[in-house]
Formats: C-alpha cells, sequence, structure tokens
C-alpha cells in the first residue's frame, strides 16, 4: 500500500508539471471559458431574462461544468499520449504499481479542475457575482463538482486508451458541450422552442447546472440536488469499471 501511495503521487508529480507547462491546455480549459463567461455576461446577458436573478449569477454555474468539461478532455490527452508512444509499457516494465498510472491521470485532472475553476470563480466575484450559498450549501457545491469531474474523467481515460491518436482522445468533449449549449447553462429553457426545450430539460446536464445554481442562490431546489448526484454518481461508476476493464486488457 505504501508503494502504491509513494508511486502515484510520482505520477500525480509529473502529470501536473505537464499540465502546467502546457500554455495550450491553460488557454483551452482556463482561458476560455473565462473569455465565453465575459461574453456572455457583457453582450448577451442584457439580452437575456433571467427573472430577478442577474444574469453573473445564473451563468457562473454552467461556466464551471464547461471549464471542468474542457479541463478532462486533456486528461484523454495526456493519457493517450503515454498510450501511443509506448510510455505506458515502459511504466509496466518498471517496479511500481500499474494502478497508480490511471489513478495518477485521475488525481491530475480532479486538482487541476479543481484549480481551474477556483480561478473562474474568483474572477467571477471580481466581475459582481454574489452568491448567497451558506457553508452547507458551498460543501453540496463542491460535492456535485466532485463528482461530475470524477465521472468527465473516468469517461476522458476510456476515450484515451481507445483512441488511436491524440486528435481522435478528446473527440468525446464534443458530445459534453453539445449537452452544456443545449441545457439551461447559458439561457433558460423556457426561452427555447419546444422540441429543443423537451431535449434540454430531459438530459443529464441540466438538472446538474440547476442543482448547483439552486444552491449557490440559496434557494435549494433537492429534487435537482437528488438528480443531479444521481446521474453524476451513476456515470461516474459505470465510467471507472468500464475504464478498469479497458486498462486490464491492454496490460
Amino acid at each position: 500500500m505504501g508503494n502504491n501511495w509513494s508511486d502515484m503521487k510520482v505520477m500525480v508529480g509529473r502529470n501536473m508539471r505537464h499540465a502546467f507547462r502546457s500554455v495550450d491546455t491553460i488557454i483551452t480549459t482556463i482561458a476560455m471559458p473565462l473569455m465565453i463567461m465575459l461574453m456572455f455576461v457583457y453582450v448577451f446577458g442584457g439580452s437575456i431574462d433571467t427573472g430577478s436573478e442577474d444574469y453573473i449569477n445564473y451563468v457562473v454555474p454552467g461556466i464551471m461544468f464547461l471549464c471542468i468539461a474542457l479541463g478532462t478532455t486533456y486528461t484523454a490527452v495526456r493519457l493517450n499520449n503515454d498510450v501511443t508512444k509506448g510510455i505506458i509499457d515502459r511504466f509496466h516494465s518498471m517496479p511500481i504499481a500499474k494502478s497508480s498510472i490511471l489513478t495518477g491521470h485521475v488525481v491530475t485532472s480532479v486538482v487541476f479542475n479543481l484549480i481551474s475553476t477556483l480561478f473562474i470563480v474568483l474572477v467571477a466575484f471580481l466581475i459582481g457575482f454574489r452568491p448567497e450559498a451558506g457553508f452547507v450549501g458551498w460543501l453540496g457545491v463542491i460535492l456535485i463538482l466532485l463528482l461530475f469531474t470524477l465521472a468527465m474523467t473516468w469517461i476522458s481515460v476510456i476515450s484515451g486508451l481507445l483512441a488511436k491518436s491524440i486528435e481522435g482522445a478528446g473527440t468525446f468533449s464534443y458530445f459534453v458541450l453539445m449537452l452544456l449549449f443545449v441545457s439551461s447553462a447559458f439561457t433558460p429553457t423556457a426561452s427555447m422552442n419546444n422540441v429543443v426545450r423537451a431535449f434540454a430539460e430531459n438530459q443529464p446536464m441540466t438538472p446538474i447546472i440547476e442543482s448547483v445554481r439552486s444552491l449557490l442562490v440559496g434557494d435549494v431546489n433537492m429534487t435537482d440536488v437528488w438528480t443531479a448526484i444521481a446521474w453524476c454518481a451513476g456515470i461516474f461508476i459505470i465510467a471507472w469499471v468500464a475504464a478498469i476493464q479497458i486498462y486490464k486488457r491492454r496490460s
């Protein structure tokens, strides 16, 4: 157990260095969500009716999940780079725990995405974001964000292991981004036409986003919270089991 822990720390350190030294990663996972947030707040926000709620408070939850979705894409890219270049095979020839290789990528993804999401939230505070959540509300937000990050990370692990190229490793993110944009992330579903609205309200991203939004504004909708936890936990478990089986076959 001690060796597994020390091996995982080495892998996390390696992956974190790669993540923070990659300008492309930082631009895509931090700068892009930040620019999208500023664009929606200052360009589109005035034309989107969110009732009595300030648009900045409305849109920040969606930006959080956008940041995580983009961040986990690079987990797939980094893992696929290790697979296609034979680096994982080299690790397997060394006296290290095989589990530490995947765990290192997963822990790196969680830490990096929490840091990037925190940065987005801090900038949001500077431009007027004013949540009303108390201590328990913030704990609920962190729990859902963590579960979502784990779910997306293990999906990215599957993609990284199966893809034939680095370019193909991140393609799963297109589907996640489509779900994000066709949800209540940036505009209320009531403003959509009937067909799009039906899809938006019955796909996983809307209740996940609405759960965090309700926790942040202090008007908690427990139905959305439990639905969000169920979606995130279910996706996480299925993706984790599938990723482990794929990894074992490749090993």
